[in-house]
């Protein structure tokens, strides 16, 4: 799924790269797609690539040296996204002179947008002057960028110098491919050797699992959110009905959603929460471990049949809104937003632009998350989300110094909110592509619609914060509510392994969707499902099963 924004309110801008492109009604669909803003789907676990996998040994991965130039207002609590509620008064700058040598280089990188010309282009001449280094990019459509990469890739004469690969467009065959095409960046950035470049050594150590293939760092990362998810409810409306008071169980949420619902007002409790079904029975992405220590599918385990269970009385209740009952999909944000269901879940991304969509034409409006919910009551379990979605490669070259000068790139885009660095890659040049309000805001010229895009940022990003501060409380709501929810994260199993499935077994999950549609919806019963649980056994499934236990044997 990709997303628009239309834009946010003229007056207040956030300073953010994503709230940049906002301001020119560029929002999620400029920059990226799926799992990008965390607006949709689950996200984690392990990505798809090419035979096999295994874990991290020791020694790979970049040392974690944590670097604020400017403090957060909120920090980050056990990887939750750290945020600022202003803007600072001075950046920071964070290199004394261009790190780059001088070099050319191609960059290969997919945009959801308008593409900007690149030649003449004041912006990326801005910042190629500031790397001293010149990136040439190659720009192509997101939505057929799959294409055009597995083509590029097949050619390894035609491949750039610098390569943006989103895990959604991870080609066939990828764990060779990538040792055959790309530079092992393990020598270069593994343990204390990342210390040589700061900001790459500021991104998170769970990022940087997502960049491992083959047990050698392949990837440079754009970070994303640790919490891909959320259970939204309008407490406007709720606090209206005299509803102050958040379920802590399962039955709980349950009850709200029909004690909300009311056909005469138009009103119904919730969307399909079969997200937050999985998200309060800690329903594991795809494997778990029994007490034995035996792999068990998701759709083996208590946890998911007791989601699905939940589900069918949900809908029984009648609290669902009938169009969601009817798989119409596309329309439930504008549902939620319009108070016809009060209680959905979306990606964590959703709640600003929620936001955006609605502060102007109803300033009163409130979308809030709650707490995380364990189905008992008790102690809730909260999987991690791929903190990685889109990485970089660099194509193999024999000249160290050429590897070297694109590491030194590198650092300077990965340079944090709060440096001039930072600043001029998502902004651009102040009083060409934008202008600075009275509180200090950047509120963009009509030529940043046309020059600048995010190119730069798909190459590599620093880790992810909230400062959209165009949205009075939003970045307190936002952090602290994610700051709580952190202390209940637990690693999936497989967690930031590049495993890639046999295409023999590629359809054998297919079924299970629209079977749990079906049973939600009363159309099928679960003895449907026990049946679908054992065809998956014998179509593949227990082999599926040995596949991943021989990864687990060889850790």
């Amino acid at each position: 799924m990709t997303t628009k924004s239309p834009g946010i309110p003229p007056t207040r801008y956030r300073v953010g790269r994503r709230g940049f492109l906002g301001l020119m009604g560029l929002g999620a669909a400029a920059i990226g797609a799926p799992t990008l803003l965390a607006a949709c789907g689950n996200g984690g676990g392990a990505v798809g690539s090419a035979g096999g996998g295994g874990s991290v040994s020791a020694g790979v991965l970049p040392n974690y040296l944590p670097i604020e130039y400017i403090a957060p207002d909120f920090p980050s609590v056990n990887g939750s996204t750290a945020g600022y509620s202003s803007i600072p008064g001075d950046l920071v700058k964070a290199f004394s002179a261009p790190p780059g040598s001088g070099g050319t280089f191609t960059a290969m990188t997919p945009l959801w947008g308008t593409i900007p010309p690149t030649e003449g282009n004041q912006y990326y001449d801005a910042v190629n002057g500031a790397l001293g280094s010149t990136l040439r990019f190659q720009i192509s459509d997101g939505n057929t960028y799959g294409d055009k990469l597995a083509a590029v890739l097949a050619s390894a004469d035609d491949v750039p110098d610098w390569v943006s690969i989103p895990t959604w467009n991870v080609p066939p065959r990828f764990t060779e491919a990538v040792e055959g095409l790309f530079e092992d960046l393990t020598p270069y950035l593994s343990g204390a050797n990342v210390e040589k470049y700061k900001n790459l050594a500021n991104i998170p150590t769970d990022v940087w699992k997502f960049c491992v293939f083959n047990d050698k760092l392949y990837a440079l990362p754009f970070p994303g959110e640790v919490i891909n998810n959320a259970i939204f409810y309008r407490r406007d409306v709720l606090e209206g009905l005299g509803i102050t008071e958040q379920p802590t169980d399962a039955q709980g949420l349950a009850d709200l959603a029909k004690e909300l619902t009311s056909p005469g007002d138009q009103r119904w409790g919730c969307e399909d929460l079969w997200t937050a079904a999985t998200m309060m029975f800690a329903v594991p992405e795809k494997w778990t471990q029994d007490d034995a220590g035996n792999l068990v599918h998701r759709i083996e385990t208590e946890q998911y049949r007791a989601a699905l269970e939940w589900q069918v009385e949900l809908y029984a209740s009648g609290a669902v809104h009938p169009d969601a009952v009817a798989d119409k999909t596309e329309e439930s944000k504008q549902r939620f937003e319009s108070g016809e269901s009060l209680i959905a879940t979306d990606g964590v991304g959703g709640w600003h632009e929620a936001l955006s969509r609605q502060l102007q034409s109803n300033p009163g409006y409130d979308q809030q998350a709650f707490a995380p919910i364990a189905a008992d009551g008790g102690t809730p379990v909260l999987y991690k989300g791929s903190p990685a979605n889109i990485f970089s490669f660099l194509k193999k070259n024999e000249d160290p110094a050429r590897i070297e000068e694109l590491l030194a790139v590198a650092d300077f885009l990965a340079a944090p909110f709060g440096t001039e660095e930072y600043h001029l890659v998502n902004f651009g040049v102040e009083g060409v592509h934008y202008e600075t309000d009275g509180d200090g805001l950047p509120v963009p010229t009509d030529l940043a619609a046309t020059e600048l895009q995010p190119t730069y940022t798909f190459l590599v990003d620093p880790p992810v914060v909230n400062t959209k501060v165009q949205y009075p409380g939003f970045v307190e709501d936002y952090c602290t509510w994610m700051a709580d929810a952190a202390q209940y994260l637990a690693d999936p199993l497989f967690y930031g392994m590049q495993i890639s499935e046999p295409s023999r077994f590629a359809a054998l999950d297919a079924p299970f969707p629209d079977l749990e549609k079906d049973i939600a919806r009363g159309r099928k019963s679960m003895a449907d499902m026990d049946e679908a649980v054992e065809t998956w056994r014998t179509s593949g499934g227990d082999e599926l099963r040995q596949f991943y236990q021989d990864i687990l044997d060889a850790q």
